[in-house]
């Protein structure tokens, strides 16, 4: 199925696209539910943010290419950080330029949508607690980053986390490919088959550490190809079987 969490006439509402059209669902997707009679079509309604995440847990240098560009050697186990909720963003919302960065990178990447509590989950029992997977772009302020030495500032800032536009349990996320384009340019491209650590892996790891809920986010790495926005510049990440997710860089 396809997810999507959008409004219409100012309501936040859940529904399953098929086609241009939405089914709308009685409850979100991570409540019991039905599908009911009401449907739009995409041309009425606003897509916002798939998911609204109690947290976002993100994975470092888990392509070969961009940890060689980082001139980091490959990670040992997952390097893991978080990105607050109120990083969360839509489909063709702004990303904000924040005055504290004299440069901000784009990052595109397959993120897993977590479907129930999950604690202490084997690898084979992972599939079960996953709704789907969807876009994200892990925007960072780079110079921040490399200054700070942690990295909640540099990634934690309002707007930082793009997500969407879609949540899919039709797609296999160890071979799917990932294309970033800043301005119609391709910047980014590669496979989810070059993750050092595989989305399942990073499932069971993670909760091995902490617990995830419904709705929390795994955000499983970018590619090479990073670089740098300017304000004005339209960044799109497309990601076979989940569309593409579209957002602006404006200034603060």
């Amino acid at each position: 199925m396809k997810y999507v969490r959008f409004s219409v006439a100012d309501k936040v509402k859940y529904g399953i696209l098929e086609e241009n059209v939405i089914k709308v669902l009685s409850n979100s997707y991570f409540e019991e539910h039905v599908t009911t009679q009401e449907t739009y079509q995409l041309d009425q309604i606003h897509i916002l943010a798939p998911v609204k995440p109690s947290k976002a847990v993100c994975v470092g240098l888990n392509y070969g290419d961009h940890a060689k560009e980082m001139c980091l050697p490959l990670p040992p186990t997952p390097i893991l950080f978080m990105k607050p909720s109120t990083a969360t963003i839509g489909p063709n919302d702004s990303i904000i330029h924040p005055r504290l960065s004299e440069r901000v990178d784009y990052e595109g990447e397959l993120a897993v949508v977590i479907k129930r509590r999950a604690r202490h989950i084997s690898i084979d029992d992972v599939p079960k607690y996953i709704l789907g997977y969807t876009i994200a772009n892990d925007v960072t302020a780079r110079d921040l980053q490399k200054s700070d030495g942690q990295w909640t500032v540099a990634k934690g800032f309002d707007t930082f986390m793009p997500l969407g536009p879609i949540i899919s349990d039709e797609v296999d996320p160890s071979n799917l490919s990932v294309i970033t384009y800043l301005n119609n340019n391709v910047v980014q491209k590669s496979n989810t088959k070059h993750l050092i650590f595989s989305a399942y892996f990073l499932v069971s790891y993670i909760s091995s550490i902490m617990t995830l809920n419904p709705g929390d986010v795994i955000l499983t790495g970018t590619p090479g190809g990073i670089g740098k926005m300017e304000v004005g510049d339209v960044v799109r990440v497309e990601i076979e079987g989940l569309l593409s997710l579209t957002n602006t860089l404006k200034s603060e």
